[in-house]
């Protein structure tokens, strides 16, 4: 089980014309989760690694880039040379997995792979002991402000059970429909990095929703806190 809870607010909520100033104010956050989308993969077109770079002089926090985006083993390489340093993809999108964790290991950040809500855990089986994150799909890809879907409360089960089988332990990322009110309930099923969108950015005072998001999230630890 997670022995903290981390707090990602995902950009793609917030004001795109007040970006600086909206990534200024979750700097009380642990990441910034930076949501690539090509069109492709996913029917929305989003950020480019242009913009990646631009947060990164923006402020001091880790960006946390989330591909949505096919055939990303082609592209990953300039979201690394941008300053990601989280990058995740579908495994739904590559062929060959292991070689693209592999990859962007080499190239110096944290690998991740994303399970769209249709993928079943047991596909990370002989991937797991190689990542650092697990990022579960708590909403179909694509867009944000949808709503959570429950079946993911299993999902995040199976990936802790299958992390303490292999003796590992990735951070458990959730994404989509989260807020204070399933907080507690997604890190208590084994989550332990929350992205929020909405929930943040659509808030009269981000800060303070993060705040209120991290201690909903850790009411969900062993113990409560």
């Amino acid at each position: 089980m997670p022995s903290d809870v981390r707090i990602a607010p995902s950009i793609l909520a917030a004001d795109q014309l007040r970006l600086g100033e909206q990534i200024r104010s979750i700097e009380c956050a642990d990441y910034v989760h930076f949501d690539v989308m090509d069109g492709m993969f996913v029917p929305n077109l989003t950020f480019g690694p242009g913009l990646l770079a631009q947060v990164k002089a923006t402020c001091g926090l880790p960006v946390d880039a989330h591909l949505m985006i096919r055939e990303p083993d082609r592209r990953f390489q300039a979201y690394l040379d941008a300053g990601a340093d989280i990058l995740t993809f579908h495994y739904e999108a590559q062929l060959h997995a292991h070689r693209t964790v592999r990859a962007i290991k080499d190239g110096g950040a944290l690998a991740g792979i994303a399970l769209n809500p249709g993928t079943p855990v047991s596909v990370l089986e002989s991937l797991i002991d190689e990542l650092d994150m697990v990022l579960v799909m708590s909403v179909n890809p694509g867009f944000g402000g949808q709503s959570f879907i429950e079946g993911t409360y299993g999902k995040l089960r199976q990936v802790r059970r299958m992390a303490e089988e292999h003796g590992v332990s990735p951070m458990v990322e959730v994404d989509g429909g989260i807020g204070v009110a399933n907080a507690e309930a997604v890190v208590r099923a084994g989550a332990d990095v929350l992205v929020a969108g909405s929930a943040v950015f659509g808030a009269q005072d981000p800060a303070a929703a993060v705040g209120e998001m991290r201690a909903a999230g850790r009411r969900g630890l062993p113990g409560g806190r």
